[in-house]
């Protein structure tokens, strides 16, 4: 009796302290992938590309309360007593695809490309936690000429400072898989604005790969509008070998003389940053923290970048463009 009673505690306890919830779109039940999931602490996970997310007591002991959010949908909050194995989210309705539309030309066309930045300096890179989400401005210099946005050229970096200490140049890369999200948006009045698609744009970096990462964006019918647009760069996490992205945790606890201080994980690839864009065009926001704003990332808005404080103010993403004729 006593060690069926034990049982039942075990069986219990483990109902209490652990749940994997599946987040759905409220009228035709699919998941919502990818999904942002906030603690409201300044921390926070990502639902993976199933709409499923497992959350701990033990991990997450001090956290009562979620908060939903996703693209395309209204904001959500549950106590995490009240944990369910699915979550049920309302679509927004909009006029998203009459704005596409919009800006679809016909005719001629030639291929243009915006060169990145690259570079293989560890120190002049930025170290991505997935609670920071870094956009880049493209004006559109002759709004007379559409553009179509056809690839992403994005610099990365795949080792961490390290490598240096390796015994050969031959040898094996320390391995990785960093799942990341492509987001673009419009100009509205010099920050990040409406979103202009609500595509899922998705990709996936290893350490085979290349220090210019190609996004084939094609299909997503992404046209600059005149007044420019910024494209945006998030890290949704560490997966597995198939892809699958992993309920690691994204934040590391270190004990000081103030107490316990919870520190960002960094995930790798690091992100080259260059002096060579005079003008700041790179703008930072925390997704858990400080009502998701953006800020320019420059000296005035953030004083403790040892970027800045070298005059790394920009992150040079590339563009590979199809330039119509003038309308």
């Amino acid at each position: 009796m006593t060690k069926n009673l034990i049982l039942l505690t075990l069986l219990l306890s483990g109902f209490i302290t652990y749940s994997q919830t599946t987040i759905l779109d409220k009228e035709n039940k699919n998941p919502v992938s990818y999904a942002t999931v906030s603690f409201g602490n300044g921390n926070g996970i990502f639902a993976d590309d199933e709409g499923t997310f497992t959350f701990t007591k033990k991990l997450y002991a001090d956290i009562d309360t979620l908060f939903i959010s996703a693209l395309g949908y209204k904001n959500t909050k549950i106590a995490t007593a009240n944990l369910t194995d699915t979550i049920a989210l309302d679509a927004f309705q909009d006029a998203l695809d009459e704005v596409l539309l919009r800006y679809a030309p016909k005719g001629k066309s030639k291929v243009e490309t915006l060169k990145p930045t690259v570079h293989d300096d560890y120190y002049k890179c930025w170290l991505p936690t997935i609670e920071s989400e870094i956009a880049v401005y493209f004006e559109n210099d002759n709004p007379a000429k559409p553009k179509k946005v056809n690839t992403l050229l994005l610099p990365i970096k795949v080792e961490a400072k390290d490598w240096s200490k390796r015994k050969t140049k031959t040898s094996n890369k320390l391995p990785f898989s960093t799942l990341f999200r492509v987001q673009f948006y419009e100009n509205n009045n010099g920050i990040p604005g409406d979103v202009l698609t609500y595509d899922k744009i998705i990709f996936r970096v290893t350490e085979a790969s290349e220090s210019t990462f190609k996004v084939d964006v094609t299909s997503n019918n992404i046209f600059i509008p005149k007044e420019g647009m910024y494209v945006s760069l998030q890290v949704l996490g560490y997966t597995d070998k198939a892809g699958k992205l992993l309920p690691n945790k994204k934040y590391r606890e270190v004990k000081t003389a103030r107490g316990i201080v919870k520190i960002s994980t960094t995930f790798r690839p690091l992100l080259p940053f260059t002096d060579q864009v005079k003008t700041p065009k790179t703008y930072v926001k925390r997704i858990f923290l400080n009502n998701n704003q953006w800020i320019l990332f420059d000296k005035k808005n953030i004083q403790d970048s040892n970027l800045l404080k070298a005059g790394l103010n920009n992150y040079a993403i590339g563009l590979g463009l199809q330039v119509f004729k003038e309308e």
